[in-house]
């Protein structure tokens, strides 16, 4: 079908050393689909890739490994040999400005400083491949970004991350049959949810705790100053009035 993927990337960098580190995010996304689709990748020299394809005339599944920032690489040689139009491309990275959890697609756009979309945009002259993007979080300091990256993530952040490449998994057989605009709206229409629950959340009042009841008013006891009103009325009742 015409717009179908043919050509899916993800990125990250080779080695145990790295293989965990938010950088990978990419890598974990196609990594899980080819187990869950029994696709084999295979280390192919020429393109300095890991490479597989789903069926014989399929889709190609790639991870560099000539690191990150010659990425462009392979993504261009297999390109240029079976034809494949950058529309056709889909690259999964990670992305620092979404938080852990949060997964989204779009086509074309700038690169973010990302060194691997900068080296497959300039290798392929375009920016118009498709981007799913996996939300890993922003250390909050731009000076911080490279050790950040190449780190391994919390327990809690990585759990949401797995999260968001188990729902990106699901819409991958739209994208392969040319469906991105299906893709796309079941992919960002959790993220909406999401978004509206936080809302929400934030919107919701704290419950106040109750007040507590306050302590009995002790009224102070009234003591007649003349009582002998009230015994004369006793003797009255007990011998009555004398007629």
């Amino acid at each position: 079908m015409s717009g179908a993927i043919r050509l899916v990337v993800g990125l990250g960098n080779p080695g145990k050393e790295y293989e965990r580190t938010r950088h990978n995010a990419g890598f974990w996304l196609l990594e899980r689909y080819a187990l869950q689709s029994g696709v084999a990748l295979r280390k192919d020299g020429k393109y300095q890739a890991l490479v597989g394809r789903i069926g014989s005339n399929g889709a190609w599944l790639v991870l560099p490994q000539s690191f990150m920032n010659a990425s462009g690489r392979a993504v261009q040689m297999l390109a240029g040999f079976f034809k494949i139009t950058p529309a056709e491309i889909l690259v999964v990275h990670d992305e620092l400005d979404f938080a852990p959890g949060v997964a989204k697609m779009k086509q074309g756009g700038g690169i973010a400083g990302h060194n691997g979309l900068r080296d497959i945009s300039h290798r392929l002259g375009s920016h118009d491949y498709w981007r799913l993007r996996l939300g890993i979080g922003h250390p909050g300091d731009k000076n911080a970004v490279v050790d950040y990256v190449l780190q391994k993530p919390l327990a809690e952040d990585r759990a949401d991350i797995d999260e968001a490449i188990g729902r990106s998994i699901e819409i991958l057989p739209l994208c392969l049959s040319g469906d991105m605009q299906g893709a796309m709206q079941k992919l960002h229409s959790v993220e909406k949810e999401k978004a509206a629950e936080k809302k929400q959340a934030e919107k919701k009042p704290v419950e106040a705790k109750a007040a507590p009841k306050p302590e009995p008013k002790l009224e102070p006891k009234v003591v007649e100053a003349n009582p002998e009103p009230e015994k004369k009325g006793l003797f009255s009742s007990l011998f009555g009035k004398k007629k």
